[in-house]
């Protein structure tokens, strides 16, 4: 791991840099550090992988630790400082750079590297709500069951490799078979199944929302105000369209066969229970003034 200090000013900045956006826009990195590099003191940490990329925010001291990645280098951290206790004391400041941004947009980062990196410098801290689930996992954003396709998949596309636990190899079968496989005659792995109704019990605050006799589509769960999320539960249509059942709550327990579900970016499950609560302003990110 690589490490870089520059002139020291009043304030100190731990710069940490996901090496998949080194490698993808190592421009932006580049433009990032320099905005950064001239209005701070700042250290540079370019690891190599997970495990380094964890050792430089556990040896961050007194600096604050500044994120340059893509949606899911945010999460990494997070969870990182969460696993650690530390969230309570530490402000966060991300860099988007690299893959997806929705989830930096979502929470008030600039997407921009020069504004987002003067947002660093200059912006402030606000508290945000988390919610941490039984198995100490996090999420900043939405929890949603099943998990969405990735972006712009079609509706007998193969799942994105990434988003399947356990299955790293996928990517390359698919593209073995798309090479081997002649133009315009649809291969096996192009038509994998889609996910059909399940049959959960959802609990808000310990109240049933829906028991395992509905069956159901989809289920998501959203901040809403401080310290409570948005619960919304879609049957399964018989005739005429279902309405949502919606409810808002601290705690949210779902239970029944084993389900997956994506919280942000990341797909996890199977599981047969887990359990949400939300801890309000458990966690700081620094966006810009005035928001």
């Amino acid at each position: 791991m690589a490490e870089v200090a520059t002139s020291a000013t009043s304030e100190q900045l731990l710069v940490v840099v996901d090496p998949v956006a080194r490698r993808s826009d190592g421009e932006s990195v580049r433009i990032a550090k320099d905005v950064l590099g001239a209005g701070a003191g700042m250290k540079l940490c370019l690891p190599d992988g997970p495990e380094e990329f964890a050792r430089a925010l556990a040896r961050r001291g007194s600096r604050r630790p500044v994120v340059v990645g893509d949606d899911r280098t945010l999460i990494r951290a997070v969870a990182l400082l969460h696993r650690h206790r530390e969230l309570a004391g530490c402000a966060l400041s991300v860099v988007p750079v690299g893959g997806a941004h929705s989830l930096a947009r979502s929470l008030g980062i600039p997407t921009g590297t020069v504004a987002a990196a003067r947002a660093v410098l200059d912006g402030v801290e606000r508290r945000m709500d988390l919610m941490v689930d039984d198995s100490d996992g996090v999420v900043l954003g939405t929890l949603r069951i099943p998990p969405l396709r990735p972006a712009g998949a079609s509706a007998g596309a193969a799942p994105d490799p990434d988003d399947v636990p356990g299955r790293p190899w996928l990517r390359t079968c698919q593209s073995l078979v798309r090479t081997l496989v002649p133009a315009g005659r649809p291969s096996r792995l192009a038509a994998l199944p889609e996910p059909g109704p399940s049959r959960l019990r959802v609990e808000v605050d310990g109240e049933t929302l829906v028991d395992l006799d509905q069956p159901v589509e989809a289920v998501s769960v959203a901040p809403a105000a401080a310290g409570v999320a948005s619960v919304e539960v879609r049957p399964v249509s018989v005739g005429a369209e279902a309405s949502p059942l919606l409810a808002q709550g601290r705690t949210v327990t779902v239970s029944g066969a084993h389900f997956r579900y994506r919280a942000d970016t990341v797909v996890s499950g199977p599981v047969r229970t887990r359990t949400w609560v939300v801890r309000e302003g458990a966690w700081g990110l620094t966006v810009p003034a005035g928001q």
